[in-house]
């Protein structure tokens, strides 16, 4: 298996957000998609995608709708997707990807989080390039060949595809987003969930002492309302 088959079993083993943080980011993913691309989500395929990932998590259809709704009243404001980079202790990398309607309140935050826990919050760009940016989709496995899948799908962007205990996953470049999920969705495969990784090139194997001052870090920043996703060089 590749790295994003271990990248995958390392994070779904790693504690996760409770159904109210799940509810919280969704909710603003709505809200981006939106006003990015309008409240139909046949005409809007990011919002589609945020959709499958809503009924994945098991929000409610009325908290779906009344996201999209308010999300279309002139005055709902915008979230501003944001990425903070900087060093955890021990020169772990770590990456915050943020959707935030106050920037000022959300750098703050973040800089006293790396501040307290002997960290430092970077410049742009300064471990970005550690990461590779991928996408990924989860579909409903039944009947399909994942090997007959793969190359199927190589020229649509797929790199990896393997089977796990919640079906088919298919990882690809950031940039196949849109030409994967067009090829499945005409395909007519149930995507059950999608998204976005940034998996580490490289990772640093700590001892328990070291994993503790790290993890201190780690979850500060997730406990942050504004916190979409944390990504990290910390072998798990």
């Amino acid at each position: 298996m590749g790295r994003a088959f271990e990248f995958r079993k390392a994070r779904k083993m790693k504690r996760w957000s409770a159904m109210s943080k799940a509810f919280t980011r969704i909710g603003k993913e709505i809200v981006i998609a939106v006003k990015e691309g309008g409240p139909d989500p046949d005409g809007n395929s990011r919002l589609r995608a945020v959709i499958q990932n809503a009924k994945s998590v098991n929000m409610p259809k009325d908290n779906i709708e009344r996201a999209i709704k308010r999300a279309s009243e002139k005055g709902q404001g915008d979230f501003k997707e944001v990425l903070f980079e900087g060093y955890a202790p021990h020169g772990i990398a770590i990456l915050v990807e943020t959707a935030t309607d106050n920037n000022t309140r959300t750098v703050a935050n973040v800089r006293s989080y790396f501040n307290k826990c002997n960290g430092n919050l970077g410049t742009s760009g300064s471990v970005e390039f550690m990461f590779d940016h991928t996408c990924n989709f989860r579909i409903n496995g039944e009947g399909l060949d994942p090997e007959e899948l793969e190359l199927e799908l190589i020229d649509f962007g797929a790199e990896e595809v393997f089977v796990d205990e919640d079906g088919i996953m298919i990882y690809g470049p950031f940039e196949s987003f849109g030409s994967l999920q067009k090829e499945l969705e005409g395909r007519d495969i149930e995507i059950l969930s999608s998204g976005f990784d940034r998996i580490p090139q490289v990772t640093k194997d700590l001892n328990e002492e070291q994993k503790a001052d790290v993890e201190k870090l780690l979850e500060k920043i997730e406990e942050d309302d504004d916190v979409q996703n944390v990504y990290h060089t910390m072998e798990e």
